[in-house]
């Protein structure tokens, strides 16, 4: 027994049997007058296929077009030119009977049937109607063979009821026009629905970072079908000390590296310690790694004991004065972006007071903030850090570690640099 396809493919090719006299009776019939005959033929499951496409071509009644739409037998040929009806109806039903066939026509992708089908669906994914297009969105979003070009257009459709579902479900539309959406700067409910895809490429999530939408990234960190790299983790993690939300969602992160736990353990509150601390994917070094982080951060912020209402200057005298002034404090204070802390503790270090370290700062040049950490006998790596985040060096200006770790400067320019901020070297 054939099925509908064959049917279908049947039409036009001359492989279909004729009745020699029932097609000059649907041939009189069809250029006739008589529209109640025409409706019936163009709505009879029997009639001649060239007939009926004939009637699609040609006639311009609206009952016969309605007639033909809902006759199975009417070839899929006929598609691209009822979805070019004037009449809603007869675009709306085509969609829906277009949508039903697609399954069995996706077996046939090369052939000229499925390219009808297709070129029609293309049409009526650019309908004027939006009605016309939510229900094309609605019946394709779970599709996961469908046409890529059709899907892609309802993708890009500004309107959000036809958009949303096929950002957020279709998994026919090409990573390439996803991009493409993300950097046209959509609205937050387009991020937000690329960002909640089950599956979400690393470049797409590097593409919903780039954005800058909060609830996008939200939406990203919280699905687990998201590869997001260590580099752009790394991104997300620094933008997440203005985000509180953010930094919940990533301690509860699948997969998330102890390393990366570890920076976000820097400037989080209690309560993502806690997640942080409650995982099991993380080894009993991690975990405590981890935890000493947060001790850290409570020695110099003076929480819990008299140093809490004391200034800045006078919480870095008492960790100088314990030996507690280390690197990995003032990193911590870096990370809490805690300015007036990380000045009074390099000012410290490096024998000179707060005020020449904001001028030092202020400078925006990377040698002097260089040669300061240099006598403050910081590492050269958290130079760099403080060139980026606190010194704010233009990127082609920043001086760099040599061979990954060493300061680049020579004794005789650190010196040269000290001398000219007013700072004694020796």
């Amino acid at each position: 027994m054939k099925t509908l396809l064959q049917k279908l493919s049947a039409a036009l090719s001359g492989s279909s049997k004729k009745d020699p006299d029932r097609y000059e009776r649907e041939k009189t019939i069809a250029r006739g007058d008589d529209l109640k005959a025409r409706v019936s033929l163009a709505g009879d499951s029997k009639t001649h296929q060239e007939i009926l496409y004939y009637l699609a071509e040609h006639d311009t009644s609206e009952a016969v077009k309605k007639a033909l739409v809902k006759n199975p037998s009417t070839p899929v040929q006929a598609s691209p030119i009822l979805a070019g009806d004037k009449n809603e109806d007869i675009r709306m039903a085509l969609a829906e009977r277009l949508v039903k066939l697609l399954p069995e026509l996706n077996s046939e992708r090369h052939s000229q049937l499925y390219a009808f089908a297709v070129q029609a669906l293309g049409t009526l994914a650019l309908d004027e109607v939006l009605k016309i297009r939510k229900a094309l969105s609605t019946a394709l979003k779970d599709f996961g063979e469908a046409p890529p070009d059709v899907v892609s257009q309802l993708a890009k459709d500004i309107e959000r009821d036809v958009s949303e579902p096929i950002l957020k479900f279709c998994t026919a539309v090409p990573d390439d026009v996803l991009l493409e959406i993300l950097k046209t700067h959509p609205a937050s409910w387009a991020v937000q629905a690329i960002a909640g895809r089950r599956k979400v490429s690393k470049l797409l999530s590097q593409a919903v970072i780039d954005t800058g939408d909060k609830p996008g990234g939200t939406t990203l960190i919280k699905n687990n079908g998201a590869e997001i790299t260590n580099a752009t983790l790394e991104q997300i993690i620094e933008r997440a000390k203005d985000y509180p939300e953010w930094q919940t969602h990533l301690a509860s992160r699948a997969g998330l590296p102890p390393k990366m736990a570890k920076r976000l353990a820097k400037y989080a509150d209690r309560s993502v310690r806690d997640l942080l601390l409650k995982r099991t994917d993380f080894d009993p070094k991690d975990a405590e790694e981890i935890a000493e982080v947060f001790k850290r951060r409570l020695d110099f912020a003076g929480e819990g004991d008299a140093l809490a209402d004391q200034s800045a200057e006078q919480r870095v005298k008492k960790l100088h004065k314990q030996g507690k002034l280390t690197e990995d404090i003032v990193a911590d204070a870096l990370a809490m972006r805690d300015r007036e802390f990380v000045c009074a503790a390099m000012a410290c270090l490096a024998g000179t007071d707060s005020a020449t370290v904001e001028k030092i700062f202020g400078m925006k040049a990377g040698k002097p903030i260089v040669a300061l950490t240099w006598k403050a006998k910081l590492t050269m790596r958290f130079a760099l850090r403080l060139q980026k985040e606190m010194g704010h060096v233009q990127p082609k200006e920043l001086v760099y570690p040599r061979d990954g770790t060493d300061y680049p400067l020579t004794h005789d320019e650190m010196v040269w640099q000290l001398d000219f901020l007013g700072i004694k070297a020796g």
